[in-house]
């Protein structure tokens, strides 16, 4: 069995493939399946390439999968690969397909690595006239060890957290129990709540457990003027663990008018101005922010993402509240999953934003130690792809020597 944190880059092209369009070309692309691995026979996609036009003759673009992704770790596991023809319509036409394994194809470009495609029905249909419906040949397999997270954060790497509160008025008045912000004594209200759950989901990550923590859209003293940056505590100071976090928020909410409108940008600026001190991989900051949803900013904070994402840091949106957010394009579009986040044509160089909804993780219905793990594992769901991203992106690779220094530490220690 192979190590979990090996990564395989794949490239293929075929030559004299089945020609399936009306004009006597192919669209051709592939579909990567492994077989499962308690029932023979059945398999599972891993990767869809890119189709290509008009041609018999394709050279897809080289692609990079895990191992554990691809076969499992596991490099005699089959593998089946299907070359279809793309048609817009979705009704893709099969051209043909063979077997292969990891093992096989890491052996490199040469005959070994060349494979007939076969159109079983073809195949029946035609008998010894049938020879094959093109070849595919693997030009290149490198198998190589990737760096993880949990590599950069041993290597020394510091992950700095801090939050950016919705202090907006379209969350209700506080003093009004149907209110996110309800100021009430007799239980914490659901910003109170989601700053607990999700804080204590990301503290651990944090290195020294003290977090800058800021409001947005509220008029603060002495002048009650809008601000979209006002310190939580009062004082400019990071507040110490998530219980200060939650105490400076309420010492804010007795102390602010909420208002509007909501801004996002102004948060996500001020983090990467920090971030663009500090790009040289011993840090990686992460914003959250807390809102009940709408945005007024959105161009602006399109550009401010677009920007972030040249910097280590990445932003989790945490909607509160029971609005339907899933209707709302601007959570789609900043979430980024299905489309990079874009701005005047510049598109974001990586996604570096994940949206949560934190009701989906209050169901009465489940217990509270099942509702706080499911929180757990979608709110870090995607940081630390992001942080690889950006790390790979400029080249930056853990710090070997603190890693082996600490093993010969607690060597000497045993």
């Amino acid at each position: 069995m192979s190590s979990c944190k090996e990564e395989v880059e794949l490239h293929f092209m075929a030559e004299n493939l089945d020609k399936k369009d009306f004009l006597g070309k192919s669209d051709p692309f592939l579909k990567i399946y492994k077989e499962n691995q308690e029932e023979e026979g059945k398999y599972t996609l891993v990767h869809t390439t890119e189709y290509i036009k008009k041609t018999l003759n394709p050279d897809w673009k080289p692609f990079v999968l895990q191992v554990r992704a691809l076969c499992n770790g596991d490099y005699d596991r089959k593998l089946r690969i299907e070359c279809w023809d793309h048609d817009f319509d979705g009704g893709h036409d099969l051209i043909g397909e063979f077997t292969t394994t990891l093992r096989a194809l890491s052996r490199g470009r040469g005959p070994q690595n060349e494979y007939e495609v076969i159109n079983h029905k073809k195949k029946d249909k035609r008998g010894s006239k049938y020879k094959n419906s093109g070849v595919v040949k693997c030009l290149d397999a490198k198998i190589q060890t990737m760096d993880t997270f949990l590599d950069y954060i041993q290597g020394g790497t510091q992950i700095h957290v801090a939050f950016a509160i919705d202090f907006t008025s379209s969350n209700g008045d506080p003093s009004d129990p149907s209110s996110l912000h309800y100021n009430s004594t007799d239980s914490p209200n659901l910003y109170a709540s989601a700053i607990r759950a999700v804080g204590d989901v990301i503290q651990d990550y944090d290195s020294d457990k003290l977090f800058p923590a800021v409001g947005f859209g509220a008029n603060v003293p002495p002048d009650f003027n809008i601000s979209h940056q006002f310190s939580l505590n009062g004082k400019g100071e990071e507040c110490e663990g998530i219980d200060g976090v939650i105490q400076a928020y309420y010492d804010a909410l007795s102390r602010v008018q909420l208002h509007g409108p909501t801004c996002f940008a102004p948060s996500i600026d001020s983090i990467a101005r920090q971030a663009q001190k500090r790009k040289d991989g011993k840090d990686y900051f992460i914003l959250l922010i807390l809102t009940d949803g709408v945005i007024n900013d959105m161009p602006d904070t399109k550009q401010a993402i677009v920007e972030a994402a040249k910097l280590p840091m990445s932003i989790i949106i945490v909607g509160i509240g029971n609005e339907d957010f899933e209707a709302l394009s601007a959570m789609i579009i900043l979430d980024g999953d299905h489309k990079r986040v874009s701005f005047k044509g510049q598109v974001a160089e990586r996604d570096i934003v994940q949206f949560v909804a934190f009701r989906d993780f209050l169901d009465p219905s489940r217990d509270n130690a099942i509702n706080s793990q499911l929180l757990a594992k979608e709110v870090l769901a995607e940081i630390p792809e992001q942080f690889i991203g950006y790390m790979k992106s400029k080249h930056i690779f853990p710090n070997i020597t603190r890693k082996l220094s600490d093993l010969k530490l607690k060597i000497t220690q045993v």
